[in-house]
């Protein structure tokens, strides 16, 4: 039973979790919150989580926070239900924030995709592109990784419903392998890695490992993608591999970076 008085819960915050096009992965981190669900479970209204219940109650929602792509009519039309049902919009994870994996096919041809894929594609309705929920709507704060960290999400929900600024770092991977005591890779092995422009979040677990970073969390705050492409090729990155590693997770937001600073443009 709840040890929350009835008055407060009458006017307690309400948040609401979607999904669009993802692997669920993000929803997931925020159930893996366990302990710290419980007691944000008693000073919210959950209001709409269909990971969690099949409870699902209407706006308006004081915070929606949206996992996945928009890659479907379906996504395009949900996404902007969302926002006009939505005090605030949080979109969590590479897929909400970058287009995610699935945005691999905005280099490629989808429909070929569709008919190797599936056994009778012409079911298949998608849109050309996936793209972020940004693309479609105002956002008010984009949670990057894949997935994102506990940690950082629960800074964000906290942030937005006592009305204050998140504290999410905007540094790189570097930073982090630093404060953890960790040897660059690129420095001591000639290791390929994406750390200098790679946004953090994930704690460098793969430098720790002697592994190059993937770029999981999307880009930093201040990139320097001239710079670290020479790098890249140095240690052994081909023109295709550089593309690979530049798109895997956050395709759209790397392509981006990379059109900019007229480093780097994927075939």
């Amino acid at each position: 039973m709840s040890t929350v008085p009835a008055a407060a819960r009458a006017t307690r915050p309400t948040l609401a979790v979607f999904k669009l096009a993802s692997c669920d992965g993000c929803q997931l981190t925020l159930l893996d919150c366990e302990d710290e669900l419980l007691e944000l479970a008693g000073r919210v209204e959950i209001r709409h989580f269909l990971e969690a219940s099949s409870a699902v109650g209407s706006g308006p929602y004081d915070l929606a926070l949206v996992e996945g792509s928009v890659t479907t009519a379906e996504d395009r039309r949900r996404v902007h239900e969302i926002r006009a049902a939505a005090r605030h919009l949080v979109t969590i994870g590479a897929c909400a924030t970058a287009g995610g994996i699935q945005a691999l096919r905005n280099f490629a041809d989808v429909a070929e995709y569709r008919a190797t894929v599936y056994a009778r594609p012409e079911y298949i309705a998608t849109l050309a592109t996936s793209t972020p929920v940004s693309a479609h709507v105002p956002v008010d704060f984009e949670l990057r990784g894949c997935p994102i960290d506990r940690g950082q999400l629960l800074e964000v929900i906290t942030a937005f419903l006592v009305g204050r600024k998140p504290d999410i770092p905007d540094h790189s991977v570097c930073f982090a392998c630093k404060r953890r005591g960790t040897v660059c890779v690129t420095v001591a092995h000639g290791t390929p890695c994406l750390g200098p422009v790679t946004h953090a979040g994930c704690g460098a677990i793969c430098p720790a490992y002697g592994r190059g970073c993937y770029g999981c969390f999307g880009p930093s705050a201040t990139p320097n993608l001239p710079a670290l492409i020479p790098l890249l090729r140095r240690d052994g990155m081909d023109e295709p591999t550089l593309g690979r590693a530049l798109r895997t997770y956050n395709a759209t937001a790397f392509a981006e970076l990379a059109a900019r600073s007229g480093e780097e443009r994927p075939s």
